[in-house]
């Protein structure tokens, strides 16, 4: 008979293989809660998948979250568990992420070594940021209470292995806007006779970028990126309307916020002085990831106590994380596993030969199944 660590390899390929985007994981739902009805756990499908283990008499519980969704990108792999859904790869790790806290259900219905509730929370479309607050919508937190929440992303570029969080923001926060700029659009060659609206849109995508130059802290980590550029015009035609599409990332709400009144200011103002209009949509998609001390402090006990390379003091990821609803609802640790520094394994997050590295799913669920020990340990009776 396979061990688990042998099973978890099995089963993550499985994932691989069969992969599936935000909020059409129907096949991968069915696979985890038949994985956690044959365990023997409390299973609730929903949204996600709630899996519950309850143990001894302890009036504690936490959660593990895990995301499940996959993203739209051609897999160029040439190992033997390639998607074989076109267009559609597990570029990020989730399969992995799905696998380990499966893996550590599995451990600790085996072991039964705690004293408490684990609440395991297998998520939902993480990729657009809608996934957490679709299952608190729905009422996950209010069904099952929780005292602590956590979750893993693994990181490529760390060596294998190495865990490292820190106390307070970890993760930025994601807006995306829309500039639409309205003009008088015309002849190429009679500029003169409207106001076309691609010197207005140039002009605005430069002054945007004093923002962060000018405007907001030096090392803020504050990114404002133009990802977008369209017009009405055509060969000889000079655009009518213009609209700009972007990005912006900040660490703290206040930046955030300050971030969309700048922009305000600086779109109305060169409208103004162009004579055009001009509205501006902003959404902000994830929030800001904070960790809570306990938490994180426990994270980096336990992580040191299996041997583990830890880094308790990260600087901030300049990348988002919808764990932040989660963590934002409840104290919370989220934390980042090295992924490895070379091969498939090394490659960037969202590459299309990117590949999560199975030595973790071993390592993964053992520190998730260490970690529940910490949080709920036994009760040690008094004489």
């Amino acid at each position: 008979m396979a061990s688990i660590d042998e099973k978890l390899v099995s089963l993550r390929h499985e994932f691989h293989r069969d992969p599936e985007l935000g909020f059409q994981e129907v096949r991968t739902k069915a696979k985890v809660a038949a994985y956690l009805k044959d365990l023997g756990l409390e299973v609730h499908e929903g949204v996600g998948v709630v899996g519950v283990l309850r143990m001894g008499n302890g009036n504690r519980s936490i959660g593990i979250r895990a995301d499940m969704d996959a993203l739209p990108i051609h897999e160029t792999s040439t190992h033997d568990y390639v998607s074989k859904t076109p267009g559609v790869m597990h570029a990020c790790g989730h399969d992995g992420h799905t696998t380990m806290l499966l893996g550590a259900a599995e451990k600790l219905s085996v072991s039964r070594d705690f004293d408490g509730t684990v609440v395991f929370l297998f998520q939902p479309n993480e990729e657009h940021g809608l996934g957490s607050q679709a299952m608190i919508d729905e009422g996950v937190l209010a069904q099952f209470p929780i005292d602590e929440v956590y979750a893993i992303h693994n990181l490529p570029g760390a060596p294998v292995g190495q865990i490292s969080t820190r106390v307070g923001q970890i993760c930025s926060s994601e807006s995306l806007f829309e500039i639409t700029i309205n003009g008088k659009g015309g002849h190429a060659s009679m500029p003169q006779v409207g106001v076309d609206t691609i010197t207005v849109g140039a002009e605005m995508v430069l002054a945007l970028q004093t923002i962060v130059a000018r405007k907001m802290a030096p090392g803020a980590g504050v990114v404002v990126s133009i990802t977008e550029f369209l017009t009405d015009g055509q060969r000889n035609v000079l655009p009518g309307q213009t609209i700009l599409k972007g990005d912006v990332r900040a660490r703290l709400p206040e930046d955030r916020n300050d971030l969309e009144r700048f922009m305000r200011q600086i779109s109305n103002g060169i409208a103004a002085a162009h004579g055009v209009d001009v509205s501006m949509s902003f959404d902000t998609q994830f929030i800001e990831t904070i960790n809570a001390q306990d938490p994180t402090d426990a994270v980096a006990r336990v992580s040191k106590s299996m041997g583990l390379d830890t880094i308790s003091d990260r600087p901030p990821m300049s990348f988002s994380e919808d764990f932040a609803h989660f963590s934002a609802a409840v104290p919370g640790c989220f934390l980042l596993l090295g992924n490895g520094e070379e091969g498939p394994n090394g490659q960037p997050l969202h590459a299309a030969d990117y590949d999560f590295n199975d030595d973790l799913l071993t390592i993964g669920s053992n520190f998730w199944a260490a970690l529940v020990r910490d949080r709920l340990p036994l009760r040690q009776d008094k004489e």
